[in-house]
């Protein structure tokens, strides 16, 4: 793995809500082995470079708004030339509970605008996931509204555990221990949502 892309959205108005999961993942990588993004137009994001265990690893943002994510992605990719395989995508999913998270290669876009995007610009499917679970509003209809605002307490707190359990199986994808990852994150218990009141 050479490449982690957290998807979102830019600007202050959406930095909080549910689609920005992938941005809050990455941002806290970068904080943990202090690595600053910095924006660099060529790529259309923000770009950092931090090391794990010796091993040098890009960290992505796309600027571009989600549905247009892949123009950012393809940009450094095909610069630092680097193959779908070793791209890991970090992205929100609405048909896993809040506080899920499922690590995956390959597939569809599931009708994610940033998964659609990247797949038409990198020209493939084959690059890895990592769900972070929002889950789902009940009506299609109210999806956008969903997306874009924030979640309520418990279930950020769920999110942010989520995310901090999975940067902590990060070390093991960058040694190639995919399995080992994934059974720890599959298997991890998932709080049950607190009362509307609690939230």
């Amino acid at each position: 793995m050479r490449l982690i892309v957290g998807l979102g959205n830019p600007g202050p108005e959406y930095a909080q809500t549910r689609h920005n999961a992938g941005f809050w993942l990455v941002d806290e990588l970068a904080r943990q082995h202090g690595g600053q993004f910095r924006l660099d137009g060529k790529y259309h994001g923000e770009i950092c470079r931090i090391a794990i265990a010796g091993q040098e690893l890009w960290l992505l943002k796309p600027m571009t708004f989600m549905n247009r994510s892949g123009q950012a992605v393809a940009a450094l990719a095909r610069f630092h030339k680097l193959s779908l395989p070793t791209i890991l995508v970090v992205h929100d999913d609405l048909d896993l509970p809040p506080g899920t998270v499922r690590l995956k290669r390959g597939g569809g876009h599931g009708g994610h605008n940033g998964l659609r995007d990247l797949m038409a610009h990198l020209g493939g499917n084959e690059f890895a996931r990592l769900r972070l679970g929002i889950g789902h509003p009940g009506d299609s209809r109210d999806v956008l509204e969903h997306v874009l605002r924030r979640a309520p307490r418990s279930e950020h707190e769920a999110l942010e555990q989520a995310i901090s359990d999975a940067l902590r199986e990060i070390p093991h994808l960058l040694a190639g221990q995919w399995e080992r990852a994934m059974q720890a994150l599959h298997s991890r218990r998932v709080p049950s949502p607190a009362s509307p009141s609690a939230s």
